[in-house]
């Protein structure tokens, strides 16, 4: 499924203007159904869904792994990814009290509650990275974005080690990016312990119990945090790093795990 469209515009410079076509990044609406209860809708660019479904489900508590997955159904024409598990979840009904609309593009959804931070375990890991190990993977993570460079319209989120990017994702939402990378590690069996994320978009508390959730230790962003998102990083032991762009970078939490000198 296509994840750009080409539509007609009137494109004005400082001396003319004139018709012309743009490429805009596509927006997807796409159900998630868990056990024949309709569970939520995201925004999203149609591309992986099976992944986002998956990660989603994982960062919302409702799903711990790849063994309780029974079947995943994709209707791309319907817009819906159908997932049946062994273990019965909560109703969706009671889940709709719960849900927080997100700091998210598209309006993103999330089950999470206060409980579920006091009761997530700290990441523990010792992964450091050097500032200039930092400093290039950015640098790559920027030259694999090619739906951003076509549209400005996407974010992007990668996971990684300390010296090369294992596997990327673009989404008109940054929570979906990340989520779709997460989806697609537990269906193939990639761990994520020790690893390194890197997100385009804002981190907040909800991207940081993420990245907890999959025992991430170390958090990269090109933007920035907000104040609870750098509060639950020290909580929960994530080291946090944000505004990285060009040579420079803010580290707001846990830093011990950055090592020498820039």
């Amino acid at each position: 499924m296509a994840e750009v469209e080409r539509v007609p515009i009137l494109r004005f410079t400082e001396n003319e203007k004139g018709r012309a076509d743009d490429i805009v990044a596509r927006e997807f609406p796409l159900t998630v159904i868990l056990n024949n209860q309709e569970l939520v809708t995201l925004l999203c660019t149609p591309t992986h869904l099976d992944y986002l479904a998956i990660g989603f489900l994982s960062s919302e508590g409702l799903m711990k792994s790849k063994d309780e997955i029974k079947k995943i159904t994709v209707d791309e024409q319907r817009g819906v990814v159908r997932v049946e598990t062994d273990e019965e979840t909560k109703q969706a009904g009671e889940l709709v009290f719960k849900r927080l609309i997100t700091s998210g593009c598209g309006r993103g959804a999330s089950f999470y509650s206060a409980a579920d931070v006091i009761g997530q375990k700290k990441v523990e890991s010792k992964t450091s990275i050097s500032a200039i190990e930092v400093l290039e993977l950015v640098r790559e993570f920027q030259h694999r974005s090619q739906i951003f460079r076509t549209t400005g319209g996407v974010h992007s989120a990668a996971l990684c080690d300390t010296k090369s990017i294992l596997i990327f994702s673009e989404d008109i939402g940054r929570h979906n990016a990340i989520d779709k990378i997460f989806g697609e590690c537990i269906l193939k069996d990639i761990s994520t312990d020790g690893r390194v994320i890197i997100t385009s978009g804002r981190v907040s508390s909800e991207i940081l119990l993420k990245a907890a959730k999959r025992n991430i230790p170390l958090l990269i962003s090109k933007s920035a945090p907000t104040d609870m998102g750098v509060k639950l990083a020290g909580d929960l032991g994530i080291t946090l790093i944000g505004f990285v762009r060009g040579k420079r970078m803010n580290v707001y939490a846990n830093d011990w795990r950055v090592v020498g000198h820039g």
